[in-house]
């Protein structure tokens, strides 16, 4: 394959200059002065553990229904398993240490009236989530808890667990009806602090249409080998922090999305832990744009890919104003993945583009080094500036503009 870019090396009289204008750009982030969240001040409600725990779903929804905006309802330590729960706005889960929520592994109570939920079909959409969010304004989850999807135990009835289902899925070229761990949709000012989510069916905390999203010092835990068990999601999404987590997953650890639901901008991811998954991701929705983004102070250990931009003629958009900074990659197949090939049989004329997009300060081991624009009418432009690996990483670059502002290692020169 032909493999084509642009090099451009600056000289170290312009640092200086350079430096100045990265600090002027302070919109490639969120907008908002993100400090850490405290603990709900009022609770409307302390629930405690049952013998019956057939009786945890009305119960747990009539304190949410019952409790004003502002206040939470509180989780004491001991266990509690439910079906779906509707958070009300304002309201917020206080999971105390040593309280574990659980969710059913009944599909039939998660289903959405057409009998889909725990099956293979043609279609994913079935289930519905164990937590929604929806409309809400203010509130969220917090405390030292447990939110357990229970995605590798057997479905109620059925001899095959979640995961299983989402694993035969793939082999069968169908889609699994599983439920996702939370789901936030037109929603705005919510808080997720110090929770752990784990064993989510599904993806563990999807986002659409929401803005002023705080995530701070939240787990989120599923076996590598758990099939779309995406960590956090946030598609159609402006001003959102994730902050001070510890992800690990058997899918993108994060993966921020801009599909016909509308643009994502004004990410900050800071100070993050990622373990197993696929990595720190743009796309590969990205037809309505995701711009002003983030990403500093990110430790990638394990993950299949790294850093990863990604998208298709299918799915393809502008991906703009992207700050990768201090990030530190070990053991990763591919620790820099940026694809506008993503699924190379897709169809249509949403040509991905990829821009002004930067990596400061990076520090990995080996494995391949991917910067792929779509063609030489499209190309990928990237900055790099100290970027380092082993020297058995092995770039390739093809259809790419790039600026080096610092020491490169292994040398990229144009071929």
């Amino acid at each position: 394959m032909k493999r084509a870019f642009d090099l451009t090396v600056f000289p170290p009289i312009l640092f200086i200059l350079i430096g100045l204008l990265l600090i002027a750009n302070v919109h490639a982030a969120d907008r908002r002065k993100v400090l850490e969240p405290e603990l709900p001040k009022i609770v409307c409600a302390t629930l405690l553990p049952m013998k019956d725990k057939n009786a945890d779903q009305q119960r747990i929804q009539a304190a949410i229904d019952h409790c004003p905006s502002g206040a939470a309802v509180r989780f004491s330590k001991g266990d509690f398993i439910s079906g779906p729960l509707v958070i009300r706005s304002g309201v917020s889960l206080w999971i105390d240490s040593g309280a574990v929520l659980a969710a059913s592994n009944d599909p039939h109570s998660y289903d959405r009236g057409q009998g889909l939920c725990g099956t293979l079909a043609g279609r994913g959409d079935g289930c519905r989530p164990f937590i929604t969010f929806e409309g809400n304004n203010g509130g969220g989850i917090t405390g030292d808890g447990e939110i357990d999807g229970r995605g590798g135990q057997l479905m109620k009835g059925r001899n095959e667990s979640w995961w299983q289902l989402a694993r035969r899925a793939q082999k069968e070229h169908r889609r699994q009806n599983t439920p996702r761990l939370i789901e936030i949709e037109h929603a705005r000012n919510l808080v997720f602090y110090r929770i752990r989510l784990v064993n989510s069916p599904n993806f563990h905390m999807a986002m659409n249409h929401v803005e002023g999203i705080t995530v701070w010092g939240v787990t989120i835990n599923a076996p590598a080998t758990a099939r779309n068990t995406d960590g956090i999601d946030p598609g159609a999404a402006t001003d959102v922090t994730i902050a001070h987590s510890i992800i690990s997953t058997g899918d993108d650890d994060v993966a921020i999305k801009a599909g016909s639901g509308g643009g994502s901008r004004f990410i900050s991811i800071i100070d993050n832990h990622f373990f197993a998954g696929h990595g720190m991701s743009i796309g590969s929705e990205t037809s309505a744009g995701v711009s002003d983004v983030l990403v500093n102070g990110l430790t990638l250990d394990g993950t299949t890919s790294g850093l990863r931009i990604k998208s298709d003629v299918s799915r393809g958009g502008l991906v703009n104003n992207i700050d990768f900074e201090n990030i530190t990659l070990h053991h990763n197949r591919w620790p820099i993945n940026f694809d506008t090939r993503y699924d190379p049989a897709a169809k249509g004329n949403l040509i991905p583009q990829f821009q002004n997009i930067t990596l400061a300060n990076i520090r990995g081991g080996s494995g391949v080094l991917i910067m792929r624009g779509y063609d030489p009418a499209h190309p990928l432009s990237v900055t790099l500036k100290n970027v380092h690996f082993d020297k058995e990483a092995q770039w390739e670059v093809e259809n790419t503009h790039v600026k080096v502002l610092g020491d490169i290692y292994p040398k990229l020169a144009p071929r």
